[in-house]
């Protein structure tokens, strides 16, 4: 009972509260959290309001956990770990907008997305809260957008996998979880629902490995060695 009743009341006041939910305007310091330009002032914001105790919910560097986290998200809206605290914070307090906080939880949500679409991160943040407060709809809509913007990233196959067998939507599920292991997401658990549910099926032996001429490549001129991808922040 306790997490449909926690829905409800923070869908109430998400309602109430929906219209006061301004865009972001950027300026300085602030922007995009993602881009290297824009975090040049993100030290200072985070030193006098996004300390490690902050983070945490321990305690607010210059009045309440609210007010600092807000202020973090005021000047960087798309903060993947800002994003989480404030989260974190409503789900505590059991409140949409927790103390000095100047929005609602969903809000600072939407003000990231709609000012930095391509954040995949803060769509899967999102998508984490949502299902914590059982809008397991709208999570899903988050985590299909998600899926649709980085199909390579595991995380997002597991946590879709997830959802559907909730819903009992099995071939979605084992579609996601076959991509998920693919990649080589490490955790056995949406592998042993499907087996629970006796849905699981063993992904097909691996193709065997061309042979290589080894004459042919030894005469073939050496390639530019190509640095790594860097992965996406996880923060």
């Amino acid at each position: 009972m306790k997490r449909p009743l926690l829905a409800c009341v923070l869908a109430a006041c998400c309602a109430g509260a929906a219209a006061d939910c301004p865009p972001y305007e950027k300026h300085t310091p602030g922007g995009d959290y993602t881009s290297a330009e824009d975090r040049d002032g993100l030290s200072v914001v985070e030193k006098f309001h996004f300390s490690r105790a902050v983070e945490t919910l321990a305690q607010g560097l210059t009045g309440s956990l609210g007010a600092d986290i807000s202020y973090t998200l005021e000047h960087f809206p798309n903060h993947h770990r800002a994003l989480a605290s404030m989260a974190k914070l409503g789900l505590r307090l059991k409140s949409a907008q927790p103390a000095g906080a100047r929005y609602t939880v969903s809000c600072y949500f939407e003000r990231a997305i709609a000012f930095a679409p391509h954040d995949v991160t803060a769509r899967m943040v999102f998508g984490n809260y949502l299902l914590a407060t059982g809008q397991d709809a709208a999570a899903l809509e988050q985590l299909d957008a998600a899926s649709r913007l980085a199909p390579e990233q595991a995380t997002i196959q597991y946590n879709l996998g997830l959802m559907y067998v909730k819903k009992k939507e099995y071939e979605k599920a084992s579609a996601h979880a076959q991509k998920a292991y693919a990649l080589g997401f490490p955790l056995p658990g949406l592998r042993n629902k499907l087996k629970a549910a006796g849905k699981w099926r063993e992904p097909p032996p691996a193709p065997p490995a061309a042979a290589v001429d080894v004459e042919a490549a030894a005469a073939a001129p050496a390639e530019p060695a190509v640095p790594p991808v860097e992965k996406p922040s996880g923060e």
